[in-house]
């Protein structure tokens, strides 16, 4: 519009000047206004009346609360008969027959939530199926809890004495499933998975009368008393349901047991026959693991003690934790290839651990009376985290692991935590406590950022530099044996619980060497972006230091899982195939945009193998050329460049004393041979 020309606003159908529209355009915004106004009194009004004539939604109430565990014991004894013979279905048939007191009209039975060892709710309440209650003889009808959807809620007809409970523990035939705990050759029988308990009592004054019946000919290992059997059927003594749930069994065809001396015996069921023949000098390294163990804790709260062992890869994979029993999973052929398995051997030694830490000593807020009082495990770097460090060191000292092994752990631990999780940064170790109720243990897509359960393996990491600073501090004379001697030891043969609380743990420290325990275990376990934790390692006389190729650790888990770990040189793992299974946050190959399930199909123009890819990093030290790499992802191909000359790269631990012992040899040496 040219300068000076008579502006047109459209105003109805008419045109009119500038100034004339000006005020026209006042008046307008006025009249708008005063419309807008009228319009949200109306809505208002309209609201407001709407309001007068439909009710908002308000909260529903709750269901009724799940009656509280109370100290009392039950009014009778449970009746729990359990058919586990149809391996060809993997089914586990139940059948419950539960006392109930004289007038009882309402009656809620729990299925176990919140496990033991499994640090979460973990109840796999889906598995149960066909779930039937009778009572005089008929079947009355059941209503599941609308919040907790493991309890059953009952409504008893009059005169009612006895519950019986009939259905279907539907165990899983493929992984994808959960755990398959039923094959063809054995199976490992967890009482909470196909149990019911009443509500309204600490489960440790609920008594259960335990019979199975198994497939024809197979053997039976448990911690129960009172074995006995009639043809394939077990009946054991009448327990209390909370030490019936720390009792499972493992149960084969083909099986063996060995006595390990002090009350301890070694059950196995392999997937063949052949797997059983463990050599007498390797067998001989447990029965130093028990010795070893009751010299480090100077005593033992269970009067017999028995390794669960399954040599499988058709079962599912286990390590857990009871007071006088363990379940344990290792690979077929960890026995008879004895050298080559080294590396798989630890969660005998770990679990054993924890007879003494995480079920006799456990952290105030983990004990729970029932299964449905959720933990919390805020103490859980002293339950796993010291469990863990006495899992490595005991391997070493008996030789159910080499030394070289267990030095080639730490290693991998020092490893991870000085290069290989960014999340140090933003997360602390305690936090991570919170991972099994936040994960459940599910694959992450960024695990080096996001962090899993680090009071694990960097909790063994402080645990190792606590041992350090009391054996300068004492010259030698003391470590963290002494620690465990008065925090286990206590108590010699009971084998109920003792719980503790952070302030009992500096106490205890205090008194075997003084020192400012609470800022150091607030310091490292609590606070964030701290430096590696590598003072431990250290003080004991050893550096970490990379080098080009595995340690043996490293190299046994690669080996085995057919994998290619790259986490310290392009900053990723590879499986057999050259997709990628994780990804280092930050890391060269996340930066060039390669992340999980990224195919990478070859390698500077060459087809992908784990020798290409090794010396294509090799080559690329010498070179400015990037390394490149044709990916794929999904159906899409791209070539990616990465500008990496570090070349391969693995953690190993060093001496800085060469020739000489130091206080980390110490540690690990033997204290009973």
């Amino acid at each position: 519009m040219q300068k000076g020309a008579r502006e047109r606003h459209l105003n109805g159908n008419r045109w009119l000047p500038k100034e004339a529209t000006s005020a026209k355009n006042h008046e307008m915004k006025s009249l708008f206004a005063g419309v807008t106004l009228l319009t949200s009194l109306l809505l208002s009004t309209s609201v407001q009346a709407q309001a007068s004539t439909r009710p908002l939604p308000m909260a529903p109430p709750l269901p009724t609360e799940i009656p509280a565990a109370r100290d009392e014991a039950y009014a009778g004894t449970i009746d729990l008969a359990i058919d586990a013979s149809d391996i060809t279905r993997g089914v586990y048939r139940v059948t419950q027959t539960i006392p109930v007191a004289a007038g009882t009209r309402d009656l809620v039975l729990l299925q176990p939530g919140w496990l033991p060892g499994n640090h979460s709710e973990t109840g796999p309440y889906a598995l149960l199926a066909d779930i039937r209650f009778y009572a005089n003889g008929k079947e009355i009808p059941w209503v599941r809890d609308t919040v907790a959807v493991n309890a059953f809620r009952l409504v008893l007809p009059e005169g009612t004495t006895q519950v019986t409970a009939r259905f279907v523990h539907t165990s899983p035939l493929q992984s994808g499933e959960g755990r398959i705990t039923m094959t063809q050759e054995m199976l490992n029988l967890q009482w909470e998975k196909m149990s019911l308990y009443p509500a309204g009592y600490y489960t440790r004054r609920i008594p259960v009368k335990p019979t199975v019946t198994f497939p024809k000919g197979w053997t039976v290992y448990t911690a129960l008393d009172g074995f006995s059997r009639t043809g394939d059927t077990v009946t054991w003594n009448t327990i209390d349901y909370e030490n019936l749930v720390d009792s499972p069994i493992f149960a084969g065809v083909h099986a063996q047991r060995w006595d390990l001396g002090q009350n301890v015996y070694m059950d196995v069921v392999a997937d063949e026959p052949e797997f059983l023949a463990i050599k007498p000098e390797n067998l001989e390294t447990y029965r130093n693991l028990v010795k070893e163990a009751l010299a480090t804790f100077g005593a033992k709260h269970f009067d017999h003690y028995d390794f669960l062992l399954a040599l499988t890869d058709r079962m599912g994979g286990i390590g857990l934790e009871h007071h006088r029993s363990s379940e344990n999973q290792q690979e077929p052929k960890s026995w008879i290839n004895w050298a080559e398995m080294d590396w798989d051997r630890n969660v005998i030694s770990h679990e054993f651990v924890h007879s003494w830490n995480g079920k006799f000593r456990r952290g105030i807020d983990a004990w729970t009376p029932d299964y449905q009082q959720p933990m919390q495990n805020t103490l859980l770097w002293v339950y796993e985290g010291q469990t863990q460090f006495w899992g490595y060191v005991l391997a070493a000292r008996s030789g159910v692991q080499s030394r070289e092994m267990v030095t080639a752990m730490f290693a991998t631990a020092a490893g991870k935590y000085a290069e290989g999780t960014p999340g140090r940064a933003w997360r602390s170790v305690e936090d991570t406590v919170n991972a099994p109720q936040l994960n459940r243990r599910r694959p992450l897509p960024y695990t080096s950022l996001t962090r899993s359960e680090d009071y694990y393996v960097e909790g063994a990491l402080v645990w190792l530099e606590a041992d350090q600073i009391i054996r300068q501090g004492t010259r030698g004379a003391k470590g963290l044996d002494d620690f465990a001697k008065a925090f286990f030891g206590v108590y010699p043969g009971d084998w109920s619980q003792l719980t503790y609380d952070f302030d009992e743990v500096v106490k205890t420290l205090d008194g075997v060497y003084a020192y400012d325990w609470a800022t150091f275990l607030r310091t490292r376990l609590y606070g964030v972006n701290q430096p590696a934790p590598l003072k431990g390692l250290e003080m004991g006389g050893y550096k970490l230091v990379w080098k080009d190729k595995p340690n043996v650790y490293d190299k046994g888990i690669s080996d085995d899982r057919k994998t290619l770990d790259l986490t310290y040189s392009l900053g990723m793992t590879l499986n057999n195939d050259g997709e990628v299974t994780s990804t280092l946050w930050d890391g060269p190959a996340y930066n060039a945009g390669v992340v999980n399930k990224v195919k990478i199909v070859a390698v500077g123009g060459r087809a992908y193998s784990k020798d290409v890819m090794r010396s294509a990093i090799t080559a690329a030290k010498t070179s400015k050329a990037p390394i490149s790499l044709l990916v794929q992802r999904g159906e899409r191909f791209q070539t990616v460049e990465i500008d990496y000359h570090g070349g391969l790269r693995y953690p190993w631990l060093e001496s800085t004393t060469a020739g000489k012992s130091n206080g980390f040899d110490k540690l690990l040496a033997s204290r009973t041979r």
